[in-house]
């Protein structure tokens, strides 16, 4: 073969899983390079009886792209848009092109390829195929199968064949078969738009044309193996405009749905408010319909979608013009898939079906059945009685144009009861579809989750009319055995059954899971957002490393089955230990934008931590983790023997530089920063103590009124305490410097955290310390506060929770001030207590207290200083929203502080790639400056002379400094040189 085999524990793990809820183990993975490769690989498992899985994005919901055999990854290779004729309207594709690509390469046609999955960033074309999959645009461009013309395949005996209409391609005995069926064929499949259960043979009908390439469509790899595609192509509309429909309930817009088919709208979309966030900007409802039209014109679009809204009876609507308020309510529908994994809290901190934790958990199962249009309404109603005499919960929404529901259930399937309950629930379910004229399924296909019902929608008589023809095309029962026809059982084979049946012994909280690192782990359902190649408009993270290198081992859902194997025990057997799962997680930067980006919320960076602390327990560590991860220990030592500029000198020699970054573990590329001669800490006590000074003098004089806001600006009014975070204090201490100066311009009084702990809490105005007690004079060792970032994110927990609980006792006077407000101006150091404090010691009430007290500069000022105008720049800025900053803290007020001062622009997404010790640490710096290269730099280089470059995060400024040679600022730094200069114009001498 030209293509890769892998037989090893990662490939295998990487594999075990779909985006359903099943699981099984593959023998290996083969990545082929073309159909002879895919020819090679049938030869060889025909010769040992090994089954074949065609495996493209993974995001099957049924269990289809799971098998014991050969797994074929079309990804890595056979992913190309081989051609396009926008003339002819049709491109050539191969099995692993991703639907996202395709539609980049027609748009400047003006095309497009018309079905389209919410997981079109991700999946593939030859999984679309596989199972006729739709999208919600199918009420104007029809399913997958309706934009299919010709097939290249490879049969389970290694014939070639080329199929498309007149029963071209089709395998010795098919034409026999389908001539002597034919009133079976004619009157045994029910007439619905998403009819996508069982093999499409009425397809084969002479008066249907006999299209062998659109029964092909849907078969889920068990005919032949596709290894090109030649697909159809729409005219995509020049313009758009989504109007968005109220009703009372789900039963009503389902009712509504089909009305307004008449007026040729692109879509007709439906979800109800149990998934939907309380601010998303929806008109008011419990339920919403999204109308999409189109147009040669905006105002065409327009006029279509207000023609749409004056013939629904609605009670309230929305038409969005605009593309990115567009963009924003897609991306609602689009995350149901995974977000209706987490169901809403009942209310009492429980949820239904056997109290899985906070929030519960919903799995597929029952995911996308199908009923005519007009019975949607009925139909749902129906099934909610269903789910309630069951005692379960779902979020139905989806394609209520054609009928199609996709709907996330809380089944229990980890107990014996409860599996029983998710089969005799499954059972009823599809007399009820059936009864309704409906689908088992309506895009997704049936797999291992609906093929063995199958004989309730078409009859025992039809389902041997499948088992004859399955054999025809695969007479060796080779291409992924217990699909569609002799399916494996609904409830065997299920994924949750090889974990843990008790909580795992784990350092963090895990509130959001229960405490259970299990729960955290199954979060990850495999929808597979994170792997999607590249993100428009930056509004997204995660996840970098996967956009850098391309392989599944470096997704979040990719770590995410590893980690689920390393619980199972099965394919990766040591445990804590597994050096698999560590390599997969040494490319995670800890950027956490899979807890904000992912439908799920699944927080890889926690993971990570936790693994790296259970792995390196009571062993020896890589080097980065003693240099960086202890570096608030080195950087403290530093500043008590005043040996800063000793040290900087060392490092500026290059033999010196290359042997303490050899001993510790850092890339040679990168350079050692240099440390501040004066710490933050140190100018602020230096400063105090001149004022104090010039106070005195000014007395003494008996010159002007001395004033107590000449000690402490803002005396008397709102106090904040800014946190003097590792970098900020050590490495770059004029950001604390600047901050220090815009908070006092705003009017606010500032202070820093205590150094030594406070036998007696503050009085007062909350500064000074009393009664004074002989104790009081006694010293006491000077201590600093920590977020302990650097411990966590090197999985040194036993170390950070030390020095948490540390910081806890320096700050606790301070605890129970009301609105206390903790500046923290290092993104990174702002989410760690926002997070890590409270997951760690979950034990100790003060965790929770502070986390809640931590605000980010603009937060600050815009809480306590509303009234308050900053400077004007008036000039366009650049740079990036910090990965933390969008993940954790969010940045909304720093926008609104952004604009306030004129600054223009819209910072970049992702990650710069240097994320705290990630990009410093040996053999990162190929992925490091890959991440820096998606978004950032290419921002920075674009960006004109007077572009103020902004970086809040000092990774940030130094990845900037290293690669591009330009200087990144913090919002603070820029805002105080404005100060200084007085003037409108004054902002121009901080060109970075």
């Amino acid at each position: 073969m030209r293509g890769e085999v892998s037989f090893d524990a990662t490939a295998r793990a990487l594999t075990t899983m779909d985006a359903s809820n099943y699981r099984r183990v593959p023998l290996g993975v083969v990545a082929p390079r073309g159909a002879d490769d895919v020819t090679a690989v049938l030869a060889v498992c025909r010769a040992h009886g090994v089954p074949v899985v065609p495996r493209g994005g993974g995001t099957s919901i049924a269990g289809q792209a799971t098998g014991t055999g050969v797994v074929l990854d079309f990804t890595r290779h056979m992913n190309r848009i081989v051609a396009l004729d926008p003339d002819a309207r049709t491109a050539v594709v191969q099995p692993g092109a991703v639907l996202d690509r395709l539609q980049e390469a027609a748009a400047p046609h003006g095309l497009r390829f018309g079905p389209d999955p919410s997981t079109h960033s991700r999946c593939t074309l030859g999984g679309m195929i596989g199972n006729n999959s739709c999208g919600s645009h199918s009420v104007a461009w029809g399913t997958t199968a309706d934009n299919v013309r010709e097939l290249a395949v490879v049969g389970a005996r290694g014939q070639s064949f080329r199929l498309g209409r007149d029963g071209q391609g089709a395998p010795d005995g098919l034409r026999a078969l389908v001539e002597s069926e034919l009133a079976l064929l004619r009157t045994g499949f029910p007439d619905l738009p998403r009819r996508i259960s069982g093999y499409a043979l009425d397809a084969l009908l002479p008066e249907r044309g006999a299209d062998v390439a659109r029964a092909f469509c849907g078969s889920e790899g068990t005919w032949g193996v596709l290894t090109e595609a030649v697909v159809r192509l729409v005219e995509a509309p020049r313009a758009r405009a989504l109007a968005v429909l109220a009703y009372p309930d789900e039963s009503a817009a389902a009712d509504a749905a089909a009305g307004l088919l008449p007026h040729g709208p692109l879509t007709v979309e439906g979800m109800a408010a149990d998934l939907v966030r309380a601010d998303a900007g929806l008109p008011r409802g419990g339920a919403w319909l999204f109308v999409e039209t189109g147009g040669g014109s905006p105002a065409e679009a327009r006029a279509r979608a207000d023609a749409i809204v004056r013939a629904a009876d609605v009670r309230d609507a929305l038409v969005v013009t605009d593309p990115a308020g567009q963009r924003a309510l897609w991306r609602l529908r689009e995350d149901a898939s995974g977000t209706a994994t987490r169901m809403p809290d009942t209310g009492d901190g429980s949820a239904s079906g056997g109290g899985r934790g906070p929030g519960g958990e919903a799995w597929p199962g029952w995911e996308d059945c199908a009923v005519p249009p007009a019975r949607l309404g009925a139909y749902l109603r129906d099934f909610r009685r269903l789910l309630a005499d069951h005692g379960l919960r779902g979020t139905p929404y989806g394609h209520f144009g054609d009928g199609c529901i996709h709907v996330r259930i809380d089944f229990d399937l980890i107990s014996t009861a409860g599996v029983a309950r998710f089969r005799t629930f499954s059972e009823e379910v599809a007399r009820l579809v059936v009864s309704h004229g409906g689908s088992l399924s309506g895009e997704h296909g049936d797999g291992q989750a609906r093929a063995e019902l199958l004989p309730e929608m078409y009859g025992a008589e039809m389902v041997r009319l499948f088992e004859r023809a399955k054999d025809l095309w695969d007479p060796d029962g080779l291409l992924n055995p217990g699909m569609l026809v002799r399916p494996h059982r609904l409830d065997e084979n299920l994924r949750f059954a090889v974990l843990p049946h008790r909580p795992v012994d784990v350092a963090f909280g895990y509130p959001a899971d229960g405490g259970d690192f299990s729960a955290a782990v199954r979060r990850c359902v495999g929808v597979a957002k994170c792997r999607t190649a590249s993100v428009p408009g930056g509004a997204e993270v995660m996840c970098p490393s996967f956009r850098a290198t391309g392989e599944e081992a470096h997704s979040t859902r990719g770590r995410a089955r590893l980690l689920h194997e390393m619980l199972a025990g099965e394919i990766v057997t040591d445990g804590w230990r597994s050096t698999e799962v560590r390599d997969a997680l040494d490319l995670c930067l800890s950027c956490k934008g899979c807890r904000s980006d992912c439908p799920v919320g699944v927080d890889m960076a926690t993971y990570k931590a936790e693994f790296l602390h259970h792995h390196y327990a009571g062993r020896r560590r890589p080097a980065a983790h003693y240099a960086m991860g202890r570096l608030p220990a080195w950087l403290a030592a530093v500043t008590r023997t005043r040996s800063a500029r000793l040290v900087n000198s060392l490092a500026s020699l290059r033999p010196l530089a290359a042997l303490a970054k050899r001993l510790g573990g850092i890339a040679p590329e990168r350079e050692i920063p240099r440390l501040a001669p004066e710490t933050f800490s140190q100018w602020w006590s230096r400063r105090f103590r001149d004022r104090v000074r010039a106070y005195v003098r000014r007395g003494r004089g008996g010159g002007e009124r001395r004033d107590a806001d000449e000690l402490f600006p803002g005396f008397g009014g709102r106090t904040v305490l800014v946190w003097p975070d590792t970098f900020t204090e050590h490495l770059a201490p004029s950001v604390g410097r600047a901050a220090v100066q815009v908070l006092e311009a705003a009017g606010l009084a500032v202070l820093l955290p205590p150094r030594t702990v406070m036998r007696h809490g503050p009085i007062g105005d909350g500064v000074t310390r009393g009664p004074l007690r002989l104790t009081t004079l006694l010293p006491r060792r000077r201590r600093r506060v920590c977020c302990g970032l650097t411990y966590v994110s090197t999985g040194q927990l036993d170390r950070a929770r030390a020095v948490l609980r540390r910081t806890l006792d320096l700050m606790e006077p301070y605890l129970d001030l009301e609105d206390l407000s903790v500046v923290v101006l290092e993104p990174s150091c702002a989410a760690a207590l926002r997070t890590d404090l409270p997951d760690l010691l979950h034990d100790d009430p003060r965790a929770a207290r502070l986390a809640a007290a931590v605000v980010t500069f603009a937060e600050a000022l815009e809480r306590h200083a509303p009234g308050w105008t900053p400077p004007r720049i008036d000039r366009p800025a650049v740079g990036q929203t910090h990965c933390h900053q969008h993940a954790v803290l969010g940045d909304a007020a720093e926008r609104r502080l952004r604009d306030a001062a004129g600054l223009t622009g819209t910072l970049a997404g992702g990650c710069c790639g240097l994320a705290g010790d990630f990009g410093f640490e040996k053999g990162h710096e190929e992925v490091s400056r890959a991440c820096a290269e998606e978004q950032l730099l290419p921002a920075v280089r674009a960006a004109d002379d007077t572009a103020v470059i902004l970086a809040d995060g000092f990774s940030c400024r130094t990845q900037l400094a290293h690669l591009a040679d330009r200087r990144g600022r913090h919002l603070a730094e820029v805002l105080a040189e404005a100060l200084e200069n007085g003037s409108r114009d004054g902002g121009r001498a901080g060109s970075a």
